[in-house]
């Protein structure tokens, strides 16, 4: 964790600009925006229903174009 204290005479825009700049440095941003996008692997029970949704949905298609409402 990054704490900075205020020095005495020291405007708070200086304050502010040294602890962004302390992040920065630190690289928690870096660290952080990479984990914002990063996602859970999913199970194999899922992908394998997902797999099976694709398929049916396929099927239903062929179906309605052999049958000529599409």
């Amino acid at each position: 964790m990054i704490e900075v204290r205020k020095n005495e005479k020291e405007s708070s825009s200086a304050l502010i600009r040294r602890f962004t700049r302390k992040i920065q440095q630190s690289s928690i941003l870096r660290r952080a925006r990479s984990l914002k996008f990063q996602s859970r692997p999913e199970s194999k029970l899922k992908k394998k229903v997902e797999a099976i949704k694709r398929v049916k949905a396929q099927r239903r298609m062929e179906y309605r174009r052999k049958m000529g409402k599409i």
